[in-house]
């Protein structure tokens, strides 16, 4: 069977600078996999690589079988990669009913003319699409704050909803970009629930970048390390995390 997710020789440069080189990774679906590194190593530059921010210079993208190389980034969002963002991006003055709606457009739609005339198959649309909402906010228990405005949520929530608008696209791989930034110790470990919740509940496929290796030794099954755009290491978890050329270069050891 087909792997989720299989990359081959990726790589971009910028100005001369190779940012990303040669980098290959394998995902199984429904695999909680992480790509750690030092600053600077490359990783979100991967996300923007396989989201359609950057067109890569070498290299071949498949999303479970599709060539997604160099597609444009509501292309690949279709096919089904959904990320989410180090820095917060939700709308912030609409709603967090509204901000799920507008993850749903990907697979619910009505023509410019049936909206502006409030036509039935808008009213029936967005009706499917309130119920949807409702329901992804449910899962992640922010029914109850469905009509405040996104930017007054507490930090958690909004990144909980963040991952909710995510899921909301009908992803079959979900790139979480840091998602524990900024969160205290109490906060990391309710992320690390929901996440192996999102994986169980969505039988979700999760690449994730994070910083924190409590949070990364905890959930992930298989790791990729990147240095300086390169791959340093990959494999199982423990075997990544105890390998010498990882602690020198990651951990400063």
């Amino acid at each position: 069977m087909a792997a989720l997710l299989d990359v081959k020789n990726l790589g971009i440069s910028f100005g001369g600078l190779r940012a990303v080189n040669g980098f290959d990774i394998t995902i199984e679906k429904e695999e909680l996999y992480g790509l750690i590194g030092p600053n600077g190593a490359g990783k979100t530059t991967v996300f923007n690589l396989l989201t359609g921010v950057y067109r890569p210079d070498t290299g071949k993208v498949l999303l479970d079988g599709e060539d997604i190389t160099g597609k444009k980034i509501i292309d690949i969002s279709k096919a089904g990669i959904a990320r989410t963002f180090q820095n917060i991006r939700l709308f912030k003055k609409m709603s967090v009913l509204d901000n799920v709606k507008a993850g749903l457009h990907n697979n619910h739609h009505y023509s410019t003319v049936e909206g502006i005339l409030r036509l039935p198959r808008y009213r029936k649309v967005e009706k499917e699409m309130d119920e949807k909402a409702m329901d992804l906010l449910k899962v992640f228990d922010l029914d109850s704050v469905a009509d405040y405005q996104a930017a007054n949520l507490p930090y958690g929530q909004q990144r909980k909803l963040e991952i909710a608008r995510a899921l909301a696209t009908d992803p079959k791989l979900l790139l979480l970009d840091e998602p524990a930034a900024g969160m205290n110790p109490n906060e990391t470990e309710e992320l690390m629930d929901m996440i192996r919740f999102v994986r169980e509940q969505f039988h979700m496929t999760i690449l994730l970048i994070e910083h924190d290796m409590k949070l990364v030794s905890g959930i992930c099954e298989k790791l990729t390390v990147l240095n300086f755009g390169e791959v340093l290491a990959q494999g199982t978890t423990d075997k990544v995390l105890n390998d010498p050329q990882v602690i020198t270069a990651y951990l400063g050891e």
